[in-house]
This record gives C-alpha cells, sequence and structure tokens, in this order.
C-alpha cells in the first residue's frame, strides 16, 4: 500500500499525487480524465472509460455439445459483456438454435447480428435499469412456491403441478444468471454501484443469497422428477413431507426477512431466529427418513429418501442466507 499527502493548491482545492505505477499501467498521463466515486467514506479513483459498450469475442469451434455451446454463452454474459461475438470458421445449425435458445434464457440480451462465421448478441439494458432487489425478492417467491408445489405434486400425484414447477426453474436461472453479472459488473466499475443504488458489500450480500435460493429451486425441481416416477404417497407419508417442507421453507423465508429489513438490530435478530431452527429440522427430518426407511418397497423408500435430503438441504441454505443477512447487518470498520 503506498501512502499520499494531501496538500492544498489555490487556497482552496485538495490535491494529492497518483503513483506512478499504476498510472503506467492504466493508461494514465498528462491530460487524461479520471473518475472519482464517492462510497460512504471511500473515494475510488478509475480511469475514464471511453468505450461505452464492453465488447468480447469468443472462438466457438469445437463447442458442438449443447451444454458446452450454452455455458459459454452464459459465461460470457455473467462476465458482464455488453455485446458478444461469437465466431466460427462456420457456425452449425445447430450451434445457431443452441446459441438463440441460451440468448432467450438471459435477461436483456438479444441477437442483433448473424452470419455464416459469427452471431453477435447484444445486452440491450445498463446496470441502471437491473433491480437486484427486485430480482432476489422475485427468486424468493418463486422458488419457495416451487418447493411448496413439488412435495404438493408429490404427494397427491399431479403431474402437471410437477411438470409446471420443473418449467419455473427457467425463470430463477435467468433472474440468477442476471444477478451474477450485476455482481461482476459492480466488481469491476465502480459507477455500475452507484447506478444501482447499493454498496458493493450490499450487492455481495445479496448474490450470496440469490445462489442459496437457485440451489432451492433446483432441489425443487429434483422434488418434482421424482414426483413424476413415484406414485402418491400415503396419508402418513404426505403428512410427514408436507410437515417437514413447510418447517424447512420457513429457515429461508425468515432469513430473506432478514437480508431485506434495514434496521440492523431486528435484522440480526432475525437472522439469529433462523439460524436457531436447523437443529429442530434436522432433528425432524431424520424422524421422518427412519420411517420412509420402514417400506416395503425399498425403491420407492430411496426415491423419498431424496425428498427428504432435499428438504434438509432447503433449510441448510436458508441458515447460508441468514450469514449473509448478519454479515449485512454487522457494524462497519472504521
Amino acid at each position: 500500500m503506498e501512502t499520499r499527502k494531501v496538500q492544498v493548491t489555490g487556497g482552496s482545492t485538495y490535491t494529492v499525487s497518483l503513483p506512478k505505477d499504476w498510472a503506467t499501467a492504466n493508461d494514465v498521463s498528462a491530460g487524461s480524465i479520471v473518475e472519482f466515486h464517492s462510497e460512504e467514506d471511500l473515494l475510488l479513483l478509475s480511469p475514464k472509460d471511453e468505450q461505452e459498450r464492453t465488447e468480447g469475442t469468443l472462438d466457438i469451434t469445437g463447442l458442438d455439445e449443447e451444454h458446452e455451446l450454452t455455458r459459454a454463452v452464459m459465461t460470457m454474459y455473467v462476465s458482464g459483456f455488453d455485446i458478444i461475438t461469437l465466431e466460427s470458421s462456420r457456425i452449425t445449425a445447430t450451434q445457431r438454435r443452441t446459441i438463440r435458445n441460451a440468448t432467450q434464457g438471459l435477461v436483456g440480451l438479444e441477437v442483433i447480428e448473424e452470419t455464416s462465421d459469427r452471431v453477435v448478441l447484444q445486452d440491450l439494458l445498463d446496470s441502471s435499469e437491473l433491480s437486484v432487489h427486485n430480482a432476489i425478492t422475485r427468486m424468493r417467491l418463486v422458488s419457495l412456491t416451487m418447493l411448496a408445489d413439488a412435495v404438493k405434486a408429490l404427494v397427491e400425484d399431479d403431474d402437471d403441478l410437477a411438470q409446471d414447477v420443473i418449467e419455473r426453474d427457467d425463470d430463477v436461472d435467468r433472474l440468477w444468471y442476471m444477478v451474477s453479472r450485476v455482481f461482476r459488473t459492480v466488481l469491476r466499475n465502480p459507477t455500475a454501484a452507484n447506478d444501482i443504488g447499493f454498496p458493493r458489500e450490499t450487492v455481495f450480500d445479496y448474490q450470496s443469497a440469490a445462489r442459496q435460493l437457485e440451489r432451492i429451486a433446483d432441489h425443487s425441481t429434483k422434488i418434482a422428477r421424482i414426483a413424476l416416477e413415484v406414485e402418491g404417497s400415503s396419508d402418513v407419508e404426505g403428512e410427514a413431507l408436507i410437515g417437514l417442507q413447510e418447517a424447512a421453507v420457513g429457515v429461508p423465508e425468515l432469513a430473506m426477512d432478514a437480508l431485506l429489513e434495514d434496521d440492523s438490530e431486528k435484522a440480526t435478530q432475525m437472522a439469529n431466529e433462523a439460524r436457531a431452527m436447523i437443529r429442530e429440522i434436522d432433528a425432524q427430518a431424520r424422524e421422518v427418513d427412519n420411517e420412509i426407511r420402514e417400506l416395503d418397497d425399498p425403491q420407492r423408500a430411496q426415491r423419498l429418501g431424496l425428498v427428504v435430503d432435499s428438504l434438509s438441504r432447503t433449510a441448510d441454505y436458508g441458515s447460508n442466507i441468514a450469514e449473509s443477512a448478519l454479515q449485512k447487518a454487522a457494524p462497519r470498520p472504521n
């Protein structure tokens, strides 16, 4: 760490010199324009970005598998590129279809140009139009509703409801990628944090919580797929699984309340209450799991055991959100 002494010029202007190594590495010289970003007691300095849109190019030659190409598009999006050019000597029809499908799963991204050897994607939204607060609030509603519906579909043998839960997972994934994109953007560009109206630490806490909600949605989908494979549960099984689901979902519900609470003292209290619920839920999960193991059908017992595990993990993910809430509510060091 280098230090500089603040000086006064002209009787009213405070000045400080820039480290030469930093200036050279960032192409800052006499006449360059730099930007200052105020963040509570911090003043961040960065070279002025003359390029309004961040562009990135990726060679997709050899990315013939759908999951590989989809992952590549999503990685470029999350990395914060505004314009993404995908190039190859010849882009196949299958690759084009995969690119279009991947684009539809990402907020704000559209195909703006297609030729035989490249596809250009552009993010049509800027950071000021993306609300991470609204995104995680929506993720909370969708993922926790998915969990309740997945267990209901299992207990009532409702295949239509199970399929609907599986389809809703795409909505959660779309929001998760958007939150991740905003998070990486504010890490690189302090201006983006000002645009969205939250400190970078808060964006980090929201991104951490969003990750847990995305995992809850994944486990909801897992339960829904099991619901498609097994027949409806007995009254005893159904009552036990619904009871465990209602107890487990209480942890992320309370933890999210704590995360979104502006009163630090109240947020800390709620977060600690959410974490304290884990021990009782673990005991309840073990009890339900023991009941399931006594079923006459070993295969069915094994499938329902996976459901119990997913519900238990949901509570654990809620505890992780509570930890983020505690971090957000903690006093900031001077």
